[in-house]
């Protein structure tokens, strides 16, 4: 049973003296659920941007939609103190793929992007990239650079192994909870066909849903430490919502 869309093949392009391109479906899904949010925000955005009575009135899918992105700018708010604009392109586009990613994980024969350890590292790099660009644009490269020698020049290596660290864990972390979803799903289906799994493509929902939530806030807290902000409430109230405290 293939349970990680990194060992189903959907299709092989030939690339003659080359060989062959195996497709996994860990690309051909990740470009499913990029569809799916292209497609659902211009289907929320459809003519709102026209004045006047060809505006269209507001629907429920874009009530919807304003309301995750009012979360979303909460969130931001909360954990960083400034203006959530800066950062709700970046924070919202990670927190919704994953989101989609993690729900779309429950339809039968769709294996979500997220449990391919590619994808979580694919994730884990665009925060490790996103941090210093907004750290340098919050302090200047001189003044973020001086926060990896505090508080003494020896910490230096630590600090940048800590960097890197965390980045790791942030990609295991989310590959870890979504993976172990399936995985304990499909050992069920083998033994108990009808009732357990149901029970657990539901609680494999609420995961998905906390998991995109942890990954978003979390990006959210290194982003806010490397701006100079104080993010240690913000990840206590990760560690609290992880161990159910």
């Amino acid at each position: 049973m293939q349970i990680t869309p990194d060992s189903q093949i959907v299709f092989s392009l030939p690339l003659g003296a080359l060989g062959v391109w195996d497709i996994p479906a860990t690309i051909v899904n990740t470009w499913i659920v990029m569809a799916v949010l292209v497609i659902g925000g211009r289907i929320a955005t459809w003519r709102t941007d026209r004045p006047g009575p060809a505006a269209t009135p507001l629907s429920r899918w874009r009530i919807g939609v304003e309301m995750v992105i009012e979360m979303i700018r909460a969130q931001i708010r909360e954990i960083g103190g400034g203006d959530p604009g800066r950062y709700l392109p970046f924070i919202g586009t990670l927190f919704l793929f994953s989101l989609v990613s993690n729900l779309m994980g429950v339809i039968p024969g769709f294996l979500s992007p997220t449990g391919s350890l590619s994808t979580t590292v694919a994730l884990a790099l665009c925060v490790l990239v996103a941090v210093p660009i907004y750290g340098i644009a919050d302090n200047g490269l001189l003044g973020y650079l001086r926060r990896y020698f505090e508080p003494t020049p020896l910490m230096a290596p630590f600090n940048v192994i800590g960097e890197l660290s965390r980045t790791i864990a942030l990609a295991v972390r989310l590959y870890g909870n979504v993976m172990s979803g399936t995985v304990v799903v499909a050992v069920l289906l083998a033994v108990v066909p009808f009732f357990f799994p149901v029970l657990l493509q539901l609680l494999g929902l609420l995961t998905g849903v906390v998991q995109a939530y942890i990954i978003a806030v979390l990006a959210m807290v290194y982003i806010a430490s490397a701006s100079g902000e104080e993010p240690g409430a913000a990840e206590n109230q990760i560690h609290r919502k992880e161990t159910g405290a």
